[in-house]
C-alpha cells in the first residue's frame, strides 16, 4: 500500500481556485499514474473502507459514472442519493444534511443548482466536499480538461483556449483556471450571455463579438449546450440569440493546425457544434470524458490521503 501524509485540516474542492498550481500539478501527476495503472489492470485499492457519498439535485451521466466507478476501482465503496429520494427533498436544512451525512462517510460529493449551497454544505461537513457541479462552477470538468490538453499537447501555460457560448460555470472554472496555470482565454458570447465581471478575478481574457474572430490563433477550441440544465424554458429564446455560434469547420480553420476540440457533453450537433467538429480529427471528446475518471480518483485520493509518497 502506499503511504502519505494524513490529511488535516480537511481540504474542499469547491472551485477551480480552492488549488494552487502545485496542487493540480501534483493531482494531474496522480491521474497520469493511476490511468496507467487502470490501463494495464492493475489492481490499486488505496481506499479499502472508505465510502464517498453522492448527492444529486441535477441529473447525470458522466458525473454519476465517473465518480461512483472511480470509487469502486479505488478499493472503496459510493452511495448515490438523490434529493428527491432523502430527507434534502423534504426541507431538512442543507447544514444538517452536511452534518449528518459526514458522519457516517469518508468524502462526499454534491452536483446542486445555487454555490451557496454547496458552500453552506462544506461549512458544516467533517469530510472533504468535492463540487460535482453548481450553476457557477464545474472544476472537476475543467480539471479533466486541461488533463486531457496536457495528455495531448503538453503544458498548456501560455496557451490560448477559446470558449464559444454563454458565461456559465464552465466558463467562469476556465477563467479560474487560467489564472492558476497561466494561459488566455478568448470569449465570445452572444448579446445578453456576456460574462459577470463581478465573478471574475483574472485578466486572462479578451471579449470577441464574432465567435470565428476568437478562434484565431487558439490551441483548443471548447463549447457546450446553448441551454443548460435549469434553463430549459428559454431554449427557444437561447437558439435565436446563438445563431452563427456554432463551432463548424471554417471556425477551427481559424485556430492553430493542431488545436484541439472539446465539448464537457451532452452535445447538440447541428447546434452549438457541427458533427464533422466534434467526430473530426481535432476532436478529443471522448478522451476528454473518460479522464473524468482518472482525475476524480486522483482528486478523491488526494483529498483523502494527501500526497502519495509512490513512484
Amino acid at each position: 500500500m502506499p503511504t502519505a501524509k494524513p490529511r488535516t485540516p480537511i481540504k474542499h474542492f469547491l472551485q477551480f481556485a480552492d488549488f494552487t498550481l502545485a496542487e493540480f500539478e501534483y493531482v494531474i501527476a496522480r491521474a497520469a499514474v493511476i490511468k496507467r495503472k487502470f490501463k494495464n489492470y492493475e489492481i490499486y485499492h488505496p481506499l479499502i473502507d472508505r465510502t464517498l457519498v453522492m448527492v444529486f439535485e441535477k441529473s447525470s451521466t458522466r458525473t454519476r459514472l465517473s465518480f461512483e466507478a472511480g470509487m469502486h476501482q479505488l478499493g472503496g465503496a459510493a452511495i448515490y442519493l438523490n434529493t428527491r429520494d432523502s430527507q434534502l427533498g423534504r426541507g431538512e436544512p442543507v447544514e444538517d444534511a452536511g452534518q449528518v451525512m459526514s458522519r457516517m462517510c469518508d468524502i462526499i460529493m454534491v452536483r446542486t443548482f445555487g454555490q451557496d449551497i454547496i458552500e453552506r454544505f462544506a461549512a458544516n461537513s467533517r469530510v472533504p466536499v468535492i463540487n460535482g457541479l453548481t450553476n457557477e462552477h464545474h472544476p472537476c470538468q475543467v480539471l479533466a480538461d486541461i488533463f486531457t490538453y496536457i495528455e495531448q499537447r503538453g503544458s498548456i501555460a501560455g496557451k490560448t483556449v477559446t470558449w464559444i457560448g454563454d458565461a456559465n460555470n464552465m466558463l467562469y472554472s476556465w477563467l479560474q483556471a487560467a489564472e492558476v496555470f497561466g494561459f488566455h482565454v478568448n470569449v465570445s458570447t452572444p448579446a445578453g450571455y456576456e460574462i459577470d465581471l463581478a465573478q471574475v478575478t483574472t485578466n486572462r481574457f479578451t471579449r470577441f463579438a464574432s465567435p470565428a474572430d476568437a478562434c484565431a490563433g487558439a490551441h483548443l477550441v471548447t463549447t457546450d449546450v446553448w441551454t443548460s440544465m435549469g434553463y430549459e424554458k428559454e431554449n427557444a429564446e437561447r437558439l435565436a440569440a446563438f445563431d452563427g455560434f456554432i463551432v463548424d469547420a471554417p471556425k477551427m480553420a481559424r485556430a492553430t493546425a493542431d488545436a484541439l476540440f472539446m465539448h464537457c457533453l451532452p452535445a447538440h450537433r447541428g447546434e452549438e457544434v457541427a458533427a464533422d467538429v466534434i467526430d473530426g480529427p481535432q476532436s478529443v471528446v471522448w478522451d476528454e470524458a473518460e479522464n473524468r475518471l482518472h482525475v476524480q480518483k486522483a482528486l478523491i485520493e488526494y483529498l483523502l490521503l494527501g500526497e502519495i509518497a509512490e513512484a
